[in-house]
């Protein structure tokens, strides 16, 4: 038996969101039983969303635990038995900063074939909307939580994106968006640029890009909602 393929499988940034997903989401999510998700409620009723037909309760779903991550042997199970495996995250594309990645990682150690779809990801969305340099960035994910090591990490990407002229790029849990900011405006240079994209894909997105003194000037309250952060010194 040939064994199966493992889809990545993207979903709205945005609730409801429907209009960024490409054709080739439908079509597939339109015939995959077998899925490893993030949220199992939250899958199912994405999915519902797509397709009012799908019977969700004849669908197979493997929820990623946070602490001890997928259910490996799983995996390796439906693949090898030549099953079609999707994989979703919360929110945009698996694999970016996100648990799919080691699923991934384990599909090609086994030999299956791994298929990426496309779909919205609010790391690159934010950094074509930036005005930043798109040719050469790095993402970092979320930072450390706690000083000195936060202070230090931030003022030692801000010289590396000066020096090599490249955009850094992080996030930060929704409820911590005006804490982060108000770090970046005090540890920043004057002249760094920073870009707040907050929410994109919404109809209530904001994305916008100033000068650290510029923002200091007029400082947003930002909302609780997911939330990129992009500076170029």
């Amino acid at each position: 038996m040939s064994k199966g393929t493992l889809y990545l499988v993207p979903i709205t940034i945005a609730d409801n969101a429907l209009q960024t997903l490409p054709a080739e989401v439908y079509t597939h999510t339109a015939t995959l039983q077998y899925y490893f998700v993030e949220n199992v409620r939250t899958a199912r009723r994405f999915l519902k969303s797509l397709h009012k037909e799908l019977v969700i309760d004849e669908m197979h779903f493997s929820e990623i635990d946070k602490h001890n991550g997928a259910d490996i042997a799983l995996l390796k199970k439906w693949l090898n038995e030549g099953k079609q495996v999707g994989v979703m995250s919360e929110a945009g594309c698996p694999g970016i900063a996100d648990p799919g990645a080691e699923l991934a990682g384990i599909a090609h150690s086994i030999g299956t074939k791994v298929v990426p779809l496309t779909g919205p990801s609010s790391i690159i969305l934010s950094l074509m909307a930036s005005g930043l340099n798109g040719q050469s960035f790095a993402f970092n994910g979320y930072l450390p939580i706690k000083d000195p090591a936060r202070t230090q990490k931030l003022k030692a990407l801000e010289a590396h994106s000066k020096k090599e002229n490249q955009t850094q790029i992080f996030i930060e849990t929704p409820y911590r968006n005006n804490q982060f900011l108000d770090e970046l405006l005090k540890q920043g240079q004057g002249n760094t640029r920073l870009c707040i994209a907050v929410n994109i894909s919404a109809e209530d997105s904001y994305i916008k890009t100033k000068t650290i003194n510029e923002w200091k000037q007029q400082k947003p309250e930002l909302p609780k909602a997911p939330a990129v952060f992009l500076l170029l010194a």
